[in-house]
């Protein structure tokens, strides 16, 4: 994907720009990519290649709904693998795979590599978790971070499935916001 980089950064550009049709061929030239991708590492995990669509989908729609956060200063394709690499991980973690299930020359390419910028990442997402009320931080750990159903999380937390549901939608809300200011700063 790499070669194709000035291309895609070209379409993401103009999709931030508000052009729907650079955003729809975006998406589209994104999802070959990302559908190699997931079949590759699904299937070094000993996988299918089928749960690779639902893959995509989640990525496309993560890619989506976040487009405010790329940078246009920087390189589009290692944001959007990013991306990629933590859906994969979250599917194979709430689908129970573990590198005991995969040959260790293969595990590297499956198991997140702990670098510097996610250790950042986890950093930055606890300091800001930890600015909100504890009911809302709660309700984001178990249901966004941790993945259980909101039936769960409530069970855990000794709430209702609806306070849970609004503790996230709060909780997500006011860390845009605080994202947003100190973006600004």
């Amino acid at each position: 994907m790499i070669a194709k980089e000035p291309a895609l950064k070209a379409l993401m550009t103009a999709s931030l720009a508000g052009d729907g049709r650079a955003h729809r061929d975006l998406l589209q030239a994104l999802s070959g990519y990302l559908r190699g991708y997931f079949r590759g590492r699904l299937v070094r995990a000993g996988r299918g290649v089928a749960e690779a669509e639902d893959l995509v989908q989640e990525a496309l729609m993560a890619v989506h709904t976040g487009r405010h956060t790329y940078d246009p200063a920087e390189p589009l394709t290692p944001w959007v693998f990013a991306i990629a690499r933590y859906k994969l991980l979250d599917h194979l973690r709430r689908t129970k795979t573990s590198t005991a299930d995969v040959g260790l020359d293969q595990a590297e390419d499956v198991v997140a590599v702990d670098d510097y910028t996610g250790t950042e990442s986890a950093l930055d997402l606890r300091r800001m978790l930890s600015r909100l009320p504890s009911r809302m931080q709660q309700a984001i750990q178990f249901v966004k971070i941790d993945g259980l159903s909101v039936a769960e999380a409530a069970a855990k937390c000794g709430a209702s499935e609806s306070a849970v549901k609004v503790n996230i939608h709060r909780g997500l809300k006011a860390l845009g916001t605080a994202i947003a200011q100190e973006k600004n700063r």
